[in-house]
């Protein structure tokens, strides 16, 4: 299972059902599957997501100003929106919205 904590407007794709009371999505994921697959499958488009957090550190951001906030990094540019990063059992990730660009960013 991996657990996606989905901010602001990116909640419209969603049904409030998908997620439990601390408004978590828990997901099985399938060997090899990617974040952008697992974006795809659960119907959040690319282009609606700013910031993309993975475990607590920063995995890719739409803001040029990434590489200043001294968050921990996945890979060493942010702004490398390749998302072939597999997914496995127990990550954590975060995912904001152009409306949420600011809190994060």
């Amino acid at each position: 299972m991996v657990d996606i904590r989905i901010y602001g407007k990116l909640r419209q794709y969603l049904k409030e059902t998908e997620t439990d009371q601390g408004g978590i999505l828990k997901l099985s994921v399938d060997p090899e599957e990617t974040v952008e697959a697992l974006l795809a499958r659960i119907g959040i488009p690319l282009d609606a997501v700013y910031t993309i957090f993975l475990n607590s550190k920063l995995l890719v951001s739409r803001s040029k100003m990434a590489c200043w906030m001294r968050y921990p990094q996945v890979r060493k540019n942010p702004l490398d929106w390749e998302l072939d990063i597999v997914v496995k059992a127990g990550d954590r990730i975060g995912l904001f919205g152009r409306d949420m660009a600011a809190l994060v960013v």
